[in-house]
């Protein structure tokens, strides 16, 4: 019965694996095309549709711009939600679960509705069509996703090593620099992934703030979509997600990281158990 079990188990997620999976597994082989058309069986094997996105306008236009807005979206939510996260869990407050809400309700609320309230907050601004109004805007997006990162990391950071530093004449800057920020690298890290992400994804805010000149990859993608069906879309798709995957392999791997820092791997938590069995 235990057999059954454990084969059964297996076979029912490895099925809703497969269900995710390969849609986007069937989108890879197109992108090798030789036709002129999204079309099963393939009429032939070529690599020109990769050559297309390759040429300067304008997919390599579109990517730069996504590259442009993700990464310093990335550097100002890393470093917003890291100190939001840091202060959220060293004080103790009452309105603590206001402030949780607040910073995450980005989250919950539907992005259509958050890209509209953007839209009038930077057309009264007068940024609307600018990069500025995009990074700001994918800030506001990105920014939860490091904080609750950040934060999961930090409830288990032992924070007597601060003290401790600061018991040896650290400020408590140079405290936070020495113990608290290399030591929880991979959280920040792989927050710092999640809101790359968040902003190299995006489309409905780029619709609704980005000018032509801030032409975004996924916001080609889209307009692609809706006026012409050709394989250089599955091609770029193919290179999206292979960054993908590369992207979350990095999560999981700062996730090791991370435990390996904190002892909590199974290797170190046996390690544990044996010193306190001698003790």
């Amino acid at each position: 019965m235990q057999l059954v079990w454990y084969v059964g188990y297996r076979l029912i997620v490895g099925l809703c694996i497969l269900y995710i999976v390969a849609p986007i597994l069937i989108v890879i082989p197109l992108s090798f095309s030789s036709g002129s058309f999204l079309n099963y069986p393939l009429p032939g094997f070529s690599l020109k549709w990769y050559a297309t996105i390759l040429e300067p306008y304008p997919w390599m236009f579109a990517l730069n711009n996504s590259f442009i807005i993700a990464l310093a979206t990335t550097a100002i939510a890393t470093v917003l939600g890291t100190l939001a996260a840091y202060g959220f869990t060293s004080v103790e407050f009452r309105l603590k679960p206001l402030i949780m809400v607040m910073i995450t309700c980005p989250l919950v609320i539907p992005v259509v509705i958050t890209a509209l309230a953007l839209y009038f907050f930077m057309a009264r601004l007068g940024l609307l069509g600018s990069y500025a109004a995009l990074i700001i805007s994918h800030t506001v997006l990105a920014l939860p996703f490091v904080f609750i990162t950040v934060t999961a990391t930090l409830q288990g950071f032992d924070r007597t090593v601060v003290r401790a530093a600061i018991s040896l004449g650290a400020s408590p800057l140079r405290a936070f620099l020495t113990t608290t920020l290399p030591l929880n690298l991979p959280g920040i890290f792989a927050g710092a992934v999640f809101a790359f992400i968040a902003s190299f994804d995006d489309v409905v805010i780029a619709l609704f703030l980005a000018s032509p000149a801030q032409q975004t990859l996924p916001r080609q993608l889209f307009g692609g979509l809706r006026d012409q069906m050709d394989p250089s879309l599955v091609a770029i798709a193919t290179l999206v997600i292979a960054l993908s995957v590369v992207l979350f392999a990095s999560i999981s791997f700062l996730h090791r990281w991370s435990q390996r820092m904190h002892g909590r791997t199974p290797h170190g938590a046996a390690k544990s158990s044996a010193a306190q069995q001698r003790a």
